[in-house]
């Protein structure tokens, strides 16, 4: 992975926020940012990479050891309505600006970057920044962000499954599966489906 963060640090900057995002193709349910400032001393974590190339488990084993380590980590989410009212696009963004703006230490004080890092994308933040093609897969810090924005998103596809019953969220993350879109078809939409994801399918 390209040390990006360290480039940076050599330039004078201290905070340097990560972010990607987890949900942008679902059928259902929000689309979820993390933001995250990881430590610029001390070894990496072993084994972290684009969460896309990680079975289930061993992203489950990162997790804990990446909030154990950040200096900083923020949530950002957008619900259905509104990736309905704005477009995904938009909708991303918008969360991606909410995770920095929640971006809170270990004394659960607010932390403001100087610099972000970003999975191929902008946010509307007075913030240098840089969107990173395939950041996910090159930058150290943008990998634990897609990790945490995953696991964090697969947890409340659990609470969702739970609430929503007959799509089988907690298997599909809300991606459009055969099966996922067969019961849509059969039982309609839920209040978590995204509207405008639908229009070939009901």
């Amino acid at each position: 992975m390209i040390p990006f963060e360290e480039e940076l640090t050599n330039k004078g900057f201290k905070n340097i926020a990560c972010i990607d995002e987890v949900g942008r193709g679902c059928l259902a349910g929000d689309v979820i940012a993390c933001a995250i400032i990881m430590p610029k001393e001390g070894p990496l974590i072993e084994g972290i990479r684009d969460s896309k190339k990680l079975s289930a488990k061993k992203r489950e084993e990162l997790y804990p050891k990446i909030l154990d380590r950040a200096v900083a980590v923020g949530i950002g989410r957008a619900d259905c309505h509104v990736i309905d009212e704005i477009n995904i696009k938009q909708a991303t963004r918008l969360a991606m600006k909410q995770a920095v703006l929640n971006l809170k230490g270990k004394d659960d004080r607010t932390v403001i970057p100087d610099y972000i890092l970003i999975d191929a994308e902008n946010i509307d933040l007075p913030i240098d920044q840089k969107g990173i093609i395939k950041g996910d897969d090159k930058c150290y810090g943008i990998a634990c962000a897609s990790i945490v924005a995953k696991v964090y998103r697969d947890m409340e596809c659990l609470k969702w499954d739970k609430e929503y019953k007959g799509y089988n969220i907690a298997q599909n993350k809300g991606y459009g599966t055969k099966e996922h879109r067969e019961a849509i078809k059969k039982i309609g939409p839920s209040p978590i489906h995204r509207m405008t994801f639908l229009k070939n399918i009901i």
